[in-house]
């Protein structure tokens, strides 16, 4: 498929075309519309976010990791992301780095029973 398939568009076009890849579980296509969206609009979290868990139900965890961190770093409160980070950074067998953002995610959720 030609790369300017997922390049196409609107950002909204684009962004709705990334759900539905995403949605059909096709994350490698959703990813590589996301990419191009993250680029253009770094600052919104929403893309990136949805880039992140791509990457992670593709197996591209260091990647996923790298969107996760800019999120976290940006919004420490943001409660999915850190929950996402602690499992990505689980999935690749870093449980002591994962424990802190998995607590933090709970207690953010309002779940204090982990703690």
């Amino acid at each position: 498929m030609d790369i300017t398939y997922y390049d196409h568009g609107t950002q909204a076009e684009r962004w709705e075309r990334a759900r539905m890849f995403f949605d059909a579980k096709d994350y490698a296509a959703a990813a590589r519309v996301l990419g191009g969206l993250v680029e253009e609009a770094p600052e919104q979290t929403g893309p990136r976010l949805l880039l992140a868990r791509a990457y992670y139900h593709s197996a591209q965890l260091r990647r996923a990791e790298a969107e996760l961190r800019v999120i976290v770093e940006r919004d420490p409160v943001e409660h999915y992301a850190r929950l996402m980070l602690g499992r990505t950074l689980e999935r690749q067998g870093r449980h002591k780095e994962a424990g802190p953002h998995l607590r933090l995610a709970s207690a953010l959720a309002g779940d204090f029973s982990g703690l």
